[in-house]
């Protein structure tokens, strides 16, 4: 409401063929000129060798005299020194910069993008059209304003880290994984946006949480393809690395399907744009991740099978609520899951589990007497609904497991007191406390459940904003909000900080008319900005909110 790419599905994207880069999107970081007697340019800038060589050249005597000619003070040559580098402005920001003395680096045409790994082509080439540049592939030759992109699998180095240097007129960006020499060339992109340059020194970045997404709901609202692809260029630059795509509901369901063609919405997308969509995201080092809820928000497929629709005693039908004491009900959802998951390759899928209708009734037995019925004979004459949902869920986690992929459901799929246990790698996506009998976070992180954070206090941007929701500010999650603020405004204790993966900024269509889409790209710009900013370094930002709108504003 994670996981690291291998280098295997790096090289299956590959095949898929390069989808060309984005317009710039950075900052520029200037440096401060003066003018200085000679140094040894052979040292590097800004190091205690150069400051000492240069002190050295500016009192020696000269070594071209005679030695029997009097001692005469040198005549120096101006040339150019240079002000201590400033720390680049970045969103988000770069979390460690080391200062030096040098001109930084700008791109000019002619000069050339380097790899040391033909496995950093993709990275290459997009960095490269985006600044004007010339990709010149794997070379080992080193000229004069290159831009060297490298793997470099040193050991203890974080997932997702870089370190880009900028010296000698040149940069070289590193890094454990290709992800990594990724963002360092969004830094890069960043830092001479506008015509800026790229400051003296050295930059040494990674991320806090491995998780850091944006997840849409298209079912309740038809979004473009086109739409979508410029929301993954943005997500790219702003480092982050999971695009959730919630497709089924009520309302619609978006994707087309081979297996069940009769539940698709008239507006949707095909294959061959997701596979577009899917392909764009991997060169940016984006996770796609499914949603199809159950056995809640199916709408969709009830209304082209309303014998699966779930009907209480008394005849009443609640939207959306599959019967799942029925086989055809699995069978229909599995067929769906199945479907997929070649379409949507990465290793993370969203099983939903929330709002089942017949577990918001004050005595679903009696309410709904086939579930309890199915629950009985499936788990014992004390067999609950709760059990046969909770067993629901587990068989969905069961078929996408089988696919390779890791399953996540909402925190209110999950329940008290129920004799079937929620398999232990489904991982908890927090999103409310309002739900019947709401859980805290600790509930979840004390039994070891990791968590991803959806707080809907911050991170919900509900189209009509119902039910006390309200579109979030951008000034209130970079201030605010952390990981660790999962339900409300109050933090977990930070022993549980490694169990909270990340977390999702999310676009919701309840009234799916109340924005268009355009509009929906405008509310969202800041609220995504402070989001990525805060899932990379959760701590106090060195910017006001008010400098890092501004930043904001100027880079795009």
């Amino acid at each position: 409401m994670s996981q690291h790419r291998k280098r295997p599905e790096k090289q299956t994207r590959r095949t898929r063929g390069l989808i060309t880069g984005a317009v710039a999107v950075t900052v520029a970081a200037g440096v401060g000129l003066g003018l200085w007697t000679g140094h040894d340019d052979s040292a590097p800038a800004g190091s205690a060798q150069a400051e000492t060589q240069a002190g050295a050249d500016r009192h020696a005597p000269s070594q071209s005299a005679s030695a029997a000619a009097p001692r005469q003070s040198p005549t120096p040559s101006p040339t150019r020194s240079y002000a201590l580098s400033t720390t680049p402005r970045t969103i988000p920001a770069v979390r460690a910069h080391t200062p030096a003395r040098g001109p930084g680096w700008r791109p000019a045409a002619g000069r050339r993008v380097v790899v040391n790994d033909a496995g950093l082509a993709d990275e290459g080439r997009l960095v490269a059209g985006e600044l004007g540049l010339t990709y010149a592939g794997k070379k080992d030759d080193v000229r004069a304003g290159d831009v060297r992109l490298a793997l470099d699998h040193g050991a203890g180095a974080a997932p997702e880290s870089y370190r880009m240097t900028v010296r000698g007129g040149r940069v070289d960006i590193s890094g454990p994984d290709d992800a990594g020499v990724f963002y360092g060339t969004r830094t890069l992109k960043q830092e001479v946006h506008g015509g800026g340059t790229a400051p003296e020194g050295v930059v040494r970045d990674q991320p806090a949480k491995p998780v850091r997404g944006f997840s849409l709901d298209m079912a309740r609202k038809s979004f473009t393809a086109s739409w979508i692809e410029d929301r993954v260029r943005e997500l790219g630059d702003l480092k982050y690395n999971r695009l959730q795509l919630h497709f089924s509901d009520d309302q619609g369901f978006r994707i087309a399907s081979d297996s069940h063609p009769e539940i698709v919405s008239k507006q949707h997308l095909t294959k061959a744009q997701v596979r577009k969509i899917v392909a764009l995201a991997a060169q940016r080092h984006i996770t796609v991740v499914p949603e199809i809820d159950s056995p809640g928000h199916l709408g969709a497929v009830i209304a082209a099978h309303p014998e699966l629709q779930l009907r209480s005693a008394a005849g009443n039908a609640p939207q959306g609520t599959i019967d799942i004491s029925k086989p055809a009900a699995a069978q229909i959802v599995d067929d769906l899951l199945k479907e997929y998951a070649d379409l949507f390759p990465g290793s993370d899928w969203h099983l939903g589990g929330d709002e089942y209708r017949a577990l918001m009734v004050s005595n679903p037995a009696a309410t709904y007497p086939q579930l309890a019925a199915a629950a009985q004979k499936a788990y014992g004459a004390g067999g609950t609904v709760a059990d046969l949902t909770t067993g629901w869920l587990n068989d969905r986690a069961d078929t996408v497991r089988a696919a390779g992929k890791t399953p996540l459901a909402w925190n209110d799929g999950f329940f008290r007191g129920t004799s079937v246990r929620p398999a232990g790698d489904i991982r908890v996506a927090y999103w409310t406390g309002k739900e019947i009998g709401a859980r805290q976070p600790v509930e979840y992180l004390s039994a070891g459940r990791k968590v991803v954070n959806y707080n809907d206090e911050f991170l919900y941007y509900v189209l009509g904003q119902p039910n006390k929701f309200f579109y979030p500010r951008g000034q209130r999650i970079y201030e605010q909000w952390t990981p660790r603020v999962v339900r409300g405004t109050t933090a977990v204790s930070s022993k549980y900080d490694g169990q909270i993966l990340g977390g999702y900024f999310a676009v919701w269509c309840d009234f799916p008319n109340a924005q268009t889409q355009d509009q929906v790209a405008a509310g969202v710009r800041m609220p995504l900005r402070a989001t990525a900013q805060k899932l990379w370094d959760p701590r106090k930002p060195a910017l006001t909110w008010t400098q890092f709108k501004a930043l904001g504003d100027r880079l795009g």
